[in-house]
């Protein structure tokens, strides 16, 4: 029984850690004057396109973006009102979504812009001797009124950012690889990675 509660309080420490060593890459310099002339208030975030194996890629995304973009200053659409406005309307699919005219969304949402998302990476990758937690995704925000790009860029994190190699031999590595994948399967280390 000790043994259990000692295993436990292991994992939910690497967990910690992993979660505590995530980092996005720096942003590169970027070109804002469309973005400054178009001065957008209020933005639709459609959900994202989902080009990876792992079905709760989108909706995990979707969960962590609009809330920078709220505290930005920006007026975000809800996404379960975006989600239900496309449901009665006949669109259950994201490449549906991202398919529709800027000019209609503006119509349907009354937006300034939108923001669209495209997932490539989500989830865990196994290694001989551990695993690492990645997120990567693209995304464009386009004027709803003009239909020009305000803003292009791409980010990727993963649980091993920011982490120094650790010390300690074989054993060390195979016990805290057990750790990480028993931990990995349990919880899902890509959703805080998403935000």
């Amino acid at each position: 029984m000790r043994l259990m509660s000692t295993f436990k309080l292991l994992a939910l420490t690497a967990a910690m850690l992993t979660l505590a060593g995530c980092a996005v890459n720096q942003p590169t310099s970027y070109d804002y004057s469309a973005f400054k002339e178009s001065r957008p208030r209020s933005i639709v975030v459609l959900p994202p396109l989902n080009q990876t194996p792992e079905l709760r890629a989108s909706h995990s995304m979707l969960a962590q973006v609009t809330r920078p973009l709220a505290e930005s200053g920006y007026y975000v659409l809800p996404v379960t009102l975006v989600d239900e406005a496309f449901k009665e309307n006949g669109l259950t699919e994201a490449t549906d979504m991202h398919a529709l005219a800027p000019a209609k969304l503006r119509e349907i949402f009354g937006a300034d812009a939108a923001l669209y998302i495209t997932m490539t990476r989500y989830g865990t990758v196994y290694q001989v001797l551990g695993s690492v937690a990645i997120v990567t995704a693209e995304a464009r925000l386009v004027d709803l009124k003009t239909n020009n790009v305000l803003w292009t860029g791409s980010a990727s994190a993963n649980s091993e950012e920011g982490r120094s190699q650790q010390q300690g031999g074989l054993a060390a590595l195979l016990i805290t690889a057990l750790i990480k994948q028993v931990v990995g399967t349990v919880v899902d280390q890509s959703h805080p990675l998403a935000g």
